[in-house]
């Protein structure tokens, strides 16, 4: 009979011993020969026959148990085997790689897919130490690490929170990412570490970054030059064509006051034209500081501020608090002077749009090594689906002009009720050339 065959009787007697017919007939023979004992007890040496049939029954009872006793271990050796095998399996199966250590570090499992990734036969691995397949300069880190894993008690958890490297047997370094678990006693305790190669994650990651890195210098350069722009236009704004419009007011008053004694009519006419030449001034001034204050360049961000605010004040109607602190404003370089008026104007220009606000407040501060700054209004507030908006470029622009420049920016419900923007610039670096932080 084959080994298969071997194990399909195994597997059907076992069943046969627990059926309960099976064992209604032993509790009955069990019964009997505890009456044939107790018999010979009383009877003695008087039924010699009886006395010999009752050592017969008994060696044949002790047989007979010694030989459920023997399957029945035979059995649970066959189905220890099948449930190793059965895990085994699964185990080897698996696609993730799957390293067993135990309390000395020494590995005791050893996958098919640890294998494939580490470039090493599992008969090299089985016993070796973990350290074998992590980088030199991470060894005692990670040694460390399991033993204070071990200490937690905690069953199971990520490890790292960062990339994590890995050792081939040819001596190359890739990122794997990695949970770990354990079980057993104190002492006698096991680790398994179930691992997944990310080196094309990674490289994607890494690329993905370059490329945002780059799209946003790009972006960086499209607004500098929008700036500089801005502020060539603004200037030939306020001088030239200032100077112009104010040459021709001057003419426009010498011809009223020439017409005044022969020509009343022409007299008044020339004096409209001036009141339209002044009102003309006036929006040339006003286009030429939208484009670009030249007071945040000749006086510095805390005087544009300040002059923006009121104008908003004034051109809105809502009441603004400004509240400045720190007088080293006037130091920060104008990439920084620049990022941060422009989000404070944008911030302001979206409260007089959509917020429905009656009080809005500013906050503008140089504190520990960064400039900080605060936009809050007590109007309807933004909702999440408006920040989720992919046509939000208003929002996207000022995060944007705020992360080139390291820092961070958060808009959100305010305490108020209205929308917060909260913005923080770290100003190593950031600051005009022989400035003190």
């Amino acid at each position: 009979m084959d080994r298969a065959a071997n194990k399909n009787l195994i597997s059907v007697k076992p069943r046969l011993f627990r059926h309960p017919a099976v064992i209604a007939a032993g509790s009955a023979a069990v019964a009997a020969l505890l009456v044939l004992n107790v018999t010979a007890f009383v009877r003695g040496m008087d039924s010699p026959w009886l006395l010999a049939s009752l050592i017969i029954a008994d060696i044949l009872v002790v047989a007979a148990g010694t030989l459920v006793a023997a399957r029945e271990v035979l059995v649970a050796d066959e189905r220890t085997e099948a449930s190793q095998a059965r895990l085994a399996a699964i185990v080897d199966s698996a696609m993730d790689a799957i390293i067993t250590v135990d309390a000395a570090q020494d590995i005791v499992l050893f996958n098919g897919a640890a294998e494939q990734m580490f470039r090493c036969r599992r008969q090299e691995a089985l016993g070796a130490p973990l350290d074998r397949f992590i980088p030199q300069r991470f060894r005692a880190g990670h040694r460390g690490h399991i033993e204070h894993f071990g200490n937690t008690g905690v069953t199971s958890r990520r490890m790292g929170v960062s990339t994590l490297w890995a050792l081939r047997a040819d001596g190359s370094e890739f990122p794997i990412e990695a949970s770990i678990s354990q079980a057993g006693e104190p002492g006698h305790r096991y680790y398994t570490v179930i691992l997944r190669d990310v080196t094309l994650r990674k490289a994607n990651e890494d690329a993905l970054k370059r490329h945002q890195q780059e799209l946003r210098e790009l972006s960086a350069q499209v607004l500098e030059a929008r700036e500089d722009e801005k502020t060539r236009i603004a200037r030939e704004l306020h001088d030239e064509l200032g100077q112009l419009l104010t040459a021709l007011k001057m003419d426009l008053a010498w011809l009223a006051e020439r017409l005044a004694g022969h020509d009343a009519e022409l007299a008044a006419k020339a004096r409209a034209m001036g009141a339209m030449v002044d009102q003309t001034v006036a929006s040339t001034r006003r286009i030429s500081a939208d484009l670009r204050p030249l007071m945040l360049d000749d006086l510095g961000l805390a005087d544009a501020a300040g002059w923006l605010v009121d104008d908003f004040a004034k051109r809105s109607g809502i009441r603004c608090d400004f509240q400045l602190n720190g007088a080293a404003l006037d130091d920060l370089s104008k990439a920084v002077s620049t990022a941060v008026y422009r989000v404070l104007q944008e911030s302001l220009t979206n409260i007089a749009r959509h917020s429905g606000a009656k009080n809005s407040w500013v906050m503008l501060a140089l504190e520990n090594g960064s400039i900080q700054f605060e936009v809050e209004d007590d109007g309807r507030g933004i909702s999440p689906e408006d920040l989720a908006k992919a046509r939000s470029l208003g929002l996207k622009g000022m995060r944007e002009r705020v992360a080139h420049l390291g820092g961070a920016l958060e808009v959100a419900r305010a305490p108020r009720g209205g929308t917060r923007v909260r913005a923080r610039i770290p100003l190593h670096g950031m600051l005009k050339e022989g400035a003190e932080p």
